[in-house]
């Protein structure tokens, strides 16, 4: 497994810290390479590892800004992505589960604990077979599709 990582300037300390976990428990990283300042913009970093997961399929993204909401709204623009704003473990598993999602959306002010466990129930839930949940995917993706 692969996940692709990004944050905005004001998330540094917490993309360090989750980078630092995934290592730990043996993940293959990427980070974004766009590179940071003072004014850059969550919207880059989203689209830059929203493409990156849309083009390699068994992967994962993580993006982390203020809220999580903004990186979500702009990972959703890019086709293939199905990204999440978490805030709890639970939000992660009904994600995965339920919508399949690729892109987990952070917030770097949640505690380190908490955000362990959002990134660790994101990455080990498997979406579901029930159709129910499979009807409503290809229902997204026939949305998105134009169809």
């Amino acid at each position: 497994m692969k996940i692709y990582i990004a944050t905005d300037h004001r998330g540094l300390e917490a993309e360090n810290k989750i980078i630092d976990y995934l290592k730990s428990n043996g993940i293959e990283i990427e980070k974004s390479v766009i590179p940071h300042n003072d004014t850059d913009d969550y919207v880059d970093f989203a689209e830059d590892i929203s493409k990156k997961v849309a083009s390699d399929k068994d992967s994962f993204g993580i993006l982390i800004c203020g809220t999580g909401i903004g990186m979500s709204i702009a990972a959703n623009k890019i086709k293939g992505i199905r990204a999440s704003r978490c805030v709890s473990k639970d939000d992660a598993y009904l994600t995965r589960n339920d919508n399949n999602a690729n892109v987990l959306c952070i917030s770097y002010k949640l505690d380190l604990e908490t955000i362990y466990e959002i990134v660790k129930t994101f990455i080990e839930t498997p979406f579901s077979t029930e159709e129910r949940h499979i009807r409503r995917v290809n229902k997204i993706i026939k949305l998105e599709n134009g169809d």
